[in-house]
């Protein structure tokens, strides 16, 4: 019973920093997408 109790921790875990990780990432995307339309919306 410990052994599964500490699977599912460590499981847990890894799943909560997937998302922050996924969530992180597409911040970036977001940040740079503005950027570029920032840029393009200058250029004209």
């Amino acid at each position: 019973m410990r052994k599964f109790l500490a699977l599912a921790l460590v499981a847990g875990g890894l799943a909560l920093s997937a998302c922050n990780t996924v969530e992180g990432i597409g911040k970036d995307v977001s940040s740079a997408g503005d950027t570029v339309a920032k840029t393009a919306d200058g250029a004209k």
